[in-house]
């Protein structure tokens, strides 16, 4: 399961196109979104509520404490909205230690209210923990005492007697409804494959539960089975991170691609750098240097899995050797093309794509003083591992070649060894 966050926009978006298929009730959510790119007027026709409604605006950017950092605002006409994003689109603030500039916002209807309830679902490994309390609001923490919580196996049913502790100290009026709004939002959030959910707070409006804020997170990997339910959906980076060049490109030939390309670069003057084949794999690398003491030499994390063909390997492999080598300072490095045991990926045809890459970059490799420690299992996996082995010979690089009786750890020990021998 890989958690991504989601913009709060699409969190509510979600909610009402999927709430009335769930529970045969309407939920009626307005929100529109804001950026530099938006067309007031256009957005106005779009949806004329926005000026005919007062409302509430606020950044959507992945950070919560918004109200308490000054970045609501209530009660306002479209025309203040406008100024108000026009003031602050842009502009760099910091959160919780990151910083980086406000580029979306939200938009709603405001709605005046008394109760203020908190909801949050979090999927776990053995189940969902829900919690739940009458004292929402930006207060919470400091009510935390009052929030109930109980637990959902998986597999197991939100009866109205496993709710019943959540709901049990409501007035009666609205008991039921808020027990059934509860009942129909956690079928949403298995359905539609969230991970994490938080409304705080919802009200009511008209005796009916209403989102006013909202956070999500889905499983992105349930994107295959999700994609028309889930629309037009965006995972923006976290608050404070932005793409440099090489991990955009990475980006758009992932986008091109029914593969999974993944590159992130966590210290461009890194010494030990990772071509990982396997979502497991790749974190387990990672991991493993972190944990052996050299968290600050990881160059990278990088994955590739689902099979990419032989093209998009290359292209793929370029981008990482052409980062593990630059601006080479007379000391060793490592490069960890790993992976595990393959299931379905041809493992010589990928290696193929690798090969002409390491080819082509015969020079900077060397410069660089690289060492390459391969290790892979998997179909065709002994036939990739011997060309592997002849293009050492053939280039000159020292490249170690290991199958499956090798250990993922230990070829992280070996390069982590490689870059604190004496130069």
């Amino acid at each position: 399961m890989a958690r991504k966050k989601i913009r709060e926009y699409d969190s509510k978006r979600l909610l009402k196109e999927h709430f009335k298929r769930i529970s045969g009730r309407d939920l009626p959510i307005k929100s529109a979104q804001i950026r530099d790119s938006t067309d007031f007027n256009e957005l106005v026709e779009k949806e004329p509520w926005l000026s005919s409604s007062k409302l509430v605006v606020k950044p959507d950017m992945l950070f919560g404490k918004r109200g308490k950092s000054g970045l609501v605002a209530l009660n306002l006409d479209f025309a203040e909205v406008n100024s108000f994003v026009k003031e602050r689109l842009g502009k760099v603030v910091e959160m919780g230690g990151c910083k980086g500039p406000i580029t979306t916002f939200i938009v709603e209807p405001f709605i005046p209210h008394k109760e203020e309830f908190y909801l949050n679902i979090v999927s776990e490994r053995l189940g969902c923990s829900l919690s739940f309390s009458e004292c929402g609001g930006i207060d919470i923490e400091e009510n935390w005492d009052k929030v109930k919580t109980i637990f959902v196996p998986t597999g197991a049913s939100l009866t109205s007697e496993v709710c019943a502790p959540l709901v049990a100290t409501l007035p009666l009026e609205i008991k039921g409804e808020i027990e059934d709004f509860i009942k129909s939002v956690f079928a949403l959030f298995q359905d539609l494959d969230f991970t994490f959910l938080e409304m705080n707070p919802f009200t009511l409006v008209d005796g009916k539960p209403y989102p006013l804020d909202m956070r999500g997170e889905l499983d992105d990997t349930a994107t295959f089975k999700n994609f028309k339910k889930w629309g037009d959906l965006e995972f923006p980076l976290p608050f404070g991170r932005v793409m440099n060049a090489t991990e955009s490109f990475i980006h758009g030939l992932d986008e091109k691609t029914s593969a999974s390309l993944k590159f992130t670069v966590l210290n461009p003057k890194g010494r030990i750098w990772t071509m990982v084949a396997g979502g497991g794999a790749s974190v387990i690398y990672a991991d493993t240097v972190g944990d052996l003491g050299y968290a600050s030499e990881l160059g990278n994390y990088a994955e590739y899995s689902g099979a990419p063909n032989e093209e998009e390997v290359l292209q793929y492999a370029r981008v990482v050797i052409d980062c593990a080598t630059a601006d080479p300072d007379g000391r060793s490095r490592a490069l960890v093309i790993g992976g595990g045991i393959a299931n379905f990926t041809d493992v010589a045809a990928t290696f193929n794509g690798i090969i002409r890459a390491l080819k082509e970059k015969e020079a900077k490799l060397k410069a660089a003083r690289m060492n390459i420690y391969v290790r892979r299992g998997g179909p065709n996996y002994q036939r990739g591992l011997a060309k592997m082995r002849a293009l050492g010979e053939e280039l000159g690089v020292p490249i170690e070649v290991y199958g499956p009786e090798a250990t993922m750890t230990g070829i992280c020990k070996q390069a982590i060894e490689c870059i604190t021998a004496a130069a």
